[in-house]
């Protein structure tokens, strides 16, 4: 794996990127790193937490900061975005910069309000109910479809076999 590019999982909140990516790093034998968490340990606060105090601009100026941080200082060969991070050109730009292979999992909607609404959406600033969260999936959409790879997620989708899915594609 030393040789093949560092991989990169955006999608929308609930697609199952730090789930997925877990188990990408586990296949290929590398680490991890979730950028939410990344940002909690660098802050001493969740994402949430800091759009909350401080809004979403500031939490995105942080967010940057924090992935060069985790591209330039971290032996991860995997990296989970927060659900924005993608949508930012900044952000974009590191990863192409660092040669990164970004991978979009594409989950429709339904999944991922289902996925959200378990894990509590008020822990997600960004997702207080379903119509702005729709209307925030249909946004971003536009910026994920810019990754280099496209995997589809449904709810059937096994996460070993996406991350299996990832390997072959990345091995092409």
């Amino acid at each position: 794996m030393s040789h093949s590019p560092r991989i990169v999982i955006t999608g929308f909140m609930g697609a199952g990127k730090t789930t997925v990516a877990r188990a990408l790093a586990a296949r290929l034998g590398c680490q991890m790193v979730d950028l939410d968490d990344f940002i909690t340990a660098r802050t001493g606060r969740r994402p949430q937490r800091i759009i909350d105090e401080e809004g979403e601009p500031r939490f995105r100026e942080i967010e940057i900061a924090a992935l060069r941080q985790a591209l330039e200082q971290t032996s991860a060969r995997v990296i989970a975005l927060g659900g924005g991070a993608w949508t930012i050109a900044d952000n974009r730009a590191l990863i192409t910069q660092h040669n990164c292979l970004s991978v979009w999992l594409d989950a429709p909607f339904d999944l991922c309000w289902r996925r959200i609404a378990i894990t509590n959406a008020a822990a997600r600033p960004l997702a207080r109910n379903r119509e702005s969260t729709q209307l925030l999936y249909e946004e971003r959409r536009q910026f994920y479809q810019l990754a280099s790879v496209h995997v589809e997620m449904q709810g059937t989708s096994g996460v070993a076999d996406v991350a299996a899915e990832i390997v072959e594609l990345v091995k092409r």
